[in-house]
């Protein structure tokens, strides 16, 4: 499920004042998210979360469910190795 927050920041980027997203989502389903708007909402994610994504892991991904998912996981590495 993707949660608020990350769906604050993709809107943010992509200037849409709502969208339904799903786990399922894809980047071309969405208005206007083109590559450039792709990289911008990366930089943001990372900004907003704290993290820094590996190009590897972004060029694995195939939805916003598995988005949601290496933010999550990105988040628990940051938290751990700042010993939270």
């Amino acid at each position: 499920m993707i949660t608020e927050r990350l769906k604050k920041v993709i809107l943010g980027e992509l200037n849409l004042d709502d969208y339904y997203f799903q786990d399922s989502t894809t980047a071309n389903l969405v208005p206007g998210w083109d590559s450039l708007k792709h990289i911008a909402i990366l930089a943001s994610i990372e900004k907003e979360y704290g993290i820094r994504f590996k190009s590897l892991e972004v060029i694995r991904l195939k939805n916003l469910g598995q988005l949601q998912e290496l933010v999550a996981r990105k988040v628990e590495e940051e938290s751990e190795r700042k010993g939270e």
